[in-house]
């Protein structure tokens, strides 16, 4: 009988895949903290000061990537070179402080809803109707509507319900038109009347919109058009006007999807965890790719430690050995996470290399399920080497990892495309068209959403600026 040998690639402990996942998650310079407390708080572990590729081990007398690892073994393939990078100098050190140079703001906070309408009506009020309009803009939902009623806020400001009435009126027609209202029924009116001041409006709108939107939200044509007398393809054509060019919450066209229940926060990146080049600075050539390993030494459990081990006595060595074997895997945990992202990065950017050299429109549709079937990895442990990384690609601007799997970026940017160079107003009817046409499947609702996105006014605001220009 003859016996194979086969080996068989077992899964890691749980304590080995618990830290890797933790490791794998940190940027660089959360990575270079952990470093610092784990060699503080082990003394089993320590680095030895010596500039040393992380990916070759071959000790390096410059600054700056090693010239080994950078260099492809095959010029003509067009498959990058991903390497680790002991470019400490991105990872600011503890002890440097640089007091001659002010703080500056990476981004401006957003401007909130009362303060930008506040900021576009002062100039056209009176002193005393300011507070008057500050008091009710302080009464605003999320979504933009009042919270309180008229008679109400007379009679808490005792200003005159006709003032109170005027001041709401020239609230309601700053942007976002609509703003200030008391229901969705009036903000839609609002900007019905509005939109009759640059264009036409079907004259059964603002009937379907007085009667209730229940039946019109639920598609009910036949019903209501047996119940105004008109036939149902004119109702058809009113809800179509309603759906594209008015908003029952106008806040949202301020907000976009920042407010949201599934928006995610800003990140401001201020140094990159990954660097993307040229080979030799020419885009004909393969792409280098360097992740940054915020070290430049070796880290490595001590030997002398082990020394100490065999000469402690019986009760101290149990405590030493701890510290050896949390050593051991910090190390070993590390290797693990540098391997996985080398791995990863190697594949994002062979996929998405159109995307780094020639622009967002480029993007190719991958996620990380994909990826993390083609890796033979859990989907988990993908998002976690995405989180919060950032990239600097080779015309120095950095994103965020997470864009590589940003399947609606293309879209948006030739959406945003479109509406720069429209020689008319398109509508987001026409616009879906248009993506269509361009080899973007997406539905009108979609087209909104991703106007909010990229902060682009929908049809009738952009119109009504056009003409103010």
């Amino acid at each position: 009988m003859i016996q194979q040998t086969r080996q068989v690639q077992k899964p890691l402990t749980t304590a080995h895949l618990a830290q890797t996942m933790s490791l794998l998650a940190l940027t660089a310079e959360e990575l270079r903290q952990q470093i610092d407390s784990e060699l503080a708080g082990n003394p089993a572990l320590e680095l030895v000061e010596e500039r040393r590729c992380p990916t070759c081990h071959r000790i390096l007398s410059d600054p700056g990537k090693c010239p080994i690892c950078s260099i492809p073994s095959n010029p003509a393939n067009e498959e990058p070179v991903v390497f680790l990078s002991p470019r400490e100098e991105f990872i600011p050190r503890k002890d440097y402080v640089d007091n001659e140079v002010e703080d500056e703001p990476f981004a401006p906070a957003a401007e909130e809803l009362p303060t930008y309408v506040l900021r576009q009506i002062a100039p056209d009020l009176k002193k005393e109707e300011r507070g008057l309009a500050a008091f009710m803009l302080t009464h605003l939902d999320e979504d933009g509507l009042l919270t309180t009623s008229l008679i109400e806020v007379a009679r808490y400001t005792h200003f005159p319900l006709s003032v109170v009435e005027k001041i709401q009126r020239v609230i309601q027609m700053a942007d976002p038109v609509g703003v200030g209202s008391v229901s969705t029924t009036e903000a839609l009116l609002v900007q019905l009347q509005t939109l009759r001041e640059t264009g036409e409006v079907p004259e059964l709108a603002e009937e379907l919109i007085k009667d209730g939107l229940d039946d019109l939200s639920h598609h009910q044509y036949a019903e209501l058009a047996h119940r105004h007398h008109v036939p149902q393809k004119k109702i058809i054509a009113a809800a179509k006007f309603i759906a594209e060019n008015l908003n029952p919450f106008p806040a949202r066209s301020h907000w976009g999807d920042a407010r949201q229940p599934a928006a995610q926060t800003t990140h401001v990146y201020h140094q990159p965890d990954i660097l993307i080049g040229f080979l030799n600075e020419d885009p004909e050539k393969p792409l280098v790719v360097e992740i940054i390993m915020p070290l430049s030494g070796t880290l490595q459990v001590n030997p002398l430690f082990k020394q100490a081990i065999r000469q402690a006595d019986e009760d101290a060595r149990i405590d030493l050995r701890k510290d050896l074997e949390k050593a051991s895997l910090f190390v070993k945990c590390l290797q693990q996470r540098n391997h996985t992202m080398e791995r990863l990065l190697t594949r994002v950017v062979s996929l998405q290399r159109e995307y780094i050299i020639k622009g967002d429109k480029y993007l190719k549709p991958v996620t990380r399920a994909q990826l993390s079937k083609e890796l033979e990895v859990h989907e988990s442990t993908i998002s976690r080497a995405v989180a919060n990384k950032s990239v600097q690609l080779p015309n120095k601007r950095i994103v965020p990892l997470a864009s590589f799997f940003d399947r609606s970026l293309n879209v948006r940017s030739v959406l945003k495309e479109i509406i720069e160079k429209e020689p008319k107003t398109y509508s987001d009817s026409e616009l879906v068209e248009m993506l269509t046409e361009r080899g973007f499947q997406v539905a009108r609702r979609t087209v909104a959403k991703y106007r909010a996105i990229e902060g682009i006014l929908p049809a009738h605001l952009r119109r009504v600026t056009i003409k103010r220009k």
